[in-house]
């Protein structure tokens, strides 16, 4: 049983081929840059290419994209041919191959504007069942791209799960008023409650989905780590988000201090993974909770995994404000 991973070299396909290649599973990395996890060199977009990689796979990943980071830097057509055609061509070639399971990494951006509610509104409580609404260029191919994958799952019956993953990326935010007033530990740390996940977490989920996509035939995921908030929370989090957390973990504020961390003064969204618990059986273990287990203890609260896998970046140019140009 061989594993296809696309996106070898980034973050998330880096941390798949370290823990597959570490449970001595057979997976064959591509990418369009070498590195140490990448098997085969090449471009999604290129259909000889793709078929040559499919060649004896039985299940696909899909984690290569162009990423937000990307939009300022890159042409729209360029999101065309990589997160749409390139794409449409693994979807083409798995089912000609006849893979047991397509497994698409998409993201919690796709749902673009509706993530923001209006001023005065209380926080967005998102679900799979909530309606996207694309702000840009990389929100429009990866909904096109979600779109193609259901087209293949019911059409040529091919199962496919597709994750809409939160954060999980290590860089700076490139909210500048985030980067000045916050480290980017403490920010990230705060982003646990409501809109970030360990990348070991995200990767358990993509093996889960793999080995349950048959069953599912086709089914769409948040992963995001589990927040602690209810859904009667949300009014109090736009007005005043720490008096909820510490409402909810007493002694919380006490810990933050000992660090210099704060607490972003409001929330205004909170994703729920409840539905890929239930169906997937995922049950992510680098949470809120954990980590402020970890501030009392003196340990590391990201995984071992985020740390091996560490930094990347998204460009080879070092850009003076921020990790990334912002279009």
């Amino acid at each position: 049983m061989t594993i296809l991973v696309t996106g070898s070299a980034g973050h998330l396909g880096e941390a798949l081929m370290r823990t597959l290649r570490a449970e001595s599973r057979w997976a064959r990395g591509i990418d369009i840059k070498p590195s140490a996890f990448t098997d085969m060199v090449g471009s999604i977009g290129d259909r000889d290419f793709v078929s040559q990689a499919m060649s004896g796979v039985s299940h696909v990943i899909h984690a290569a994209t162009l990423h937000k980071p990307h939009v300022a830097t890159h042409a729209n057509r360029d999101f065309l041919d990589s997160n749409v055609a390139g794409t449409l061509n693994l979807l083409e070639e798995a089912t000609a191959a006849g893979v047991a399971s397509f497994v698409f990494t998409s993201t919690t951006s796709a749902f673009g504007a509706a993530l923001t509610p209006a001023a005065g509104e209380p926080a967005a409580w998102v679900t799979e069942d909530v309606l996207p609404v694309a702000r840009n260029i990389y929100g429009v191919t990866k909904l096109a791209a979600e779109g193609l994958s259901e087209l293949f799952a019911r059409k040529s019956r091919l199962p496919v799960v597709i994750l809409r993953t939160s954060r999980f990326f290590p860089e700076n935010d490139d909210d500048p008023d985030i980067r000045n007033r916050y480290s980017a530990e403490n920010a990230q740390a705060n982003e646990l409650l409501h809109r970030r996940v360990d990348i070991s977490d995200v990767v358990g989920a993509h093996l889960l989905a793999l080995d349950k996509a048959p069953a599912i035939g086709f089914g769409r995921y948040i992963i995001s780590a589990t927040t602690p908030f209810s859904y009667g929370d949300l009014a109090e989090l736009r007005k005043d988000a720490p008096a909820v957390v510490e409402r909810l973990f007493p002694g919380a504020g006490a810990l933050y201090a000992e660090r210099g961390w704060k607490m972003f003064p409001a929330l205004d969204r909170v994703y729920v993974n409840e539905r890929a618990r239930r169906e997937l059986g995922w049950q992510p273990r680098y949470d809120f909770p954990f980590l402020l287990d970890c501030l009392r203890d003196g340990r590391e609260w990201r995984s071992p995994l985020a740390r091996d896998v560490g930094f990347k970046g998204y460009h080879d140019e070092v850009f003076a404000e921020g990790p990334y140009p912002v279009n």
